[in-house]
């Protein structure tokens, strides 16, 4: 079953929401099948037809103004009607306090109630970018996330080959680590790729010979970020003598993840290479890139010039 069970969305979102639970405990293992929320005003009048059962339900303002100036036996019957739709749970804004049936009824079906102090439309609209962000499409891949001159750097390669000291060489010339060893990337809105790191490990590293760091308190705050979108992937190789590595550029590698092409490039790793800084200048050309510039098919167009004026 898909979805995000109640209780998992209020322990991860009572503080940004600040939640409390009024009623209904007994339910918080249902689940939010939809990343949307929606206001109940229709049903509340009696209409359910086409009713978005699947989603939070919310009352503001509005609602709650309603169903007090309804009769007391009409507004019992509206909402035992609307609780039974199996809707995963209410969440009543503005601290409103609700009607006296409406915890009687959650309690009675077993409807998770929270309240929330939060204005209606910006609890609705802090939610559903939560809930967008737990249904997108998501994947795990091994290597280290940096955000170098501003681009998001996906480290790959084998185990042994130097990611996370190449890493860290990263974060003592300031740029800022996401993730380390295991890297969680998101689909957003279809398009864009944001990668975190899992919560009880983030901002710590392995080094081999050396243990785990905690980079934060080694390099500070600046050095560290929660998120950051992926734009380029990197994969570190030991250094094969019988194998052609790209040397022109002319022609952009790629790799997809999650159904996404992102430039791909292939560095071999030798002693004596100063990977960090092939990095840092793969990072900036990637800037160019995005602005239009090319370099190498730049050059192949004024050697093509001057090779046609001669």
């Amino acid at each position: 079953m898909h979805g995000i069970r109640v209780d998992d969305f209020h322990r991860r979102m009572k503080e940004k929401l600040r939640l409390r639970l009024v009623a209904g405990g007994a339910g918080l293992k249902r689940r939010i099948m939809v990343p949307e929320l929606n206001r109940p005003g229709l049903a509340l009048a009696g209409y359910f037809d086409y009713f978005a059962s699947r989603r939070p339900q919310v009352l503001g303002m509005v609602e709650i103004n309603y169903l007090q100036d309804m009769d007391a036996a009409l507004r019992r019957r509206r909402i035992r009607e609307l609780l039974r739709r199996r809707i995963p749970c209410v969440i009543v804004a503005r601290n409103y306090r609700p009607p006296a049936e409406l915890p009687e009824e959650a309690e009675r079906q077993a409807v998770p109630l929270f309240r929330s102090p939060m204005v209606t439309m910006a609890l609705i609209n802090r939610a559903t970018i939560f809930l967008e962000g737990e249904f997108s499409p998501t994947t795990s891949l091994c290597g280290d996330l940096l955000e170098v001159f501003g681009v998001g750097i996906l480290i790959c390669g084998r185990s042994g080959v130097g990611k996370s000291e190449c890493a860290l060489g990263l974060i003592k010339r300031g740029h800022r680590i996401i993730a380390d060893d295991v890297v969680k990337i998101r689909l957003r809105e279809g398009r864009y790729l944001i990668g975190t790191g899992p919560d009880i490990v983030r901002h710590h590293m392995e080094i081999r010979g050396l243990g785990i760091i905690n980079v934060q308190d080694l390099y500070g705050a600046t050095c560290i970020k929660d998120a950051q979108e992926v734009e380029l992937v990197v994969t570190l190789e030991e250094w094969d003598a019988a194998k052609e590595y790209e040397r022109l550029g002319l022609e952009d590698k790629s790799i997809e993840i999650l159904g996404q092409s992102l430039p791909h490039l292939v560095i071999p790793v030798r002693p004596g290479r100063d990977i960090v800084l092939l990095l840092e200048a793969a990072a900036l050309n990637q800037r160019l890139k995005k602005m239009g510039r090319h370099a190498a098919r730049a050059l192949d167009r004024d050697l093509i010039e001057v090779m046609k004026r001669e």
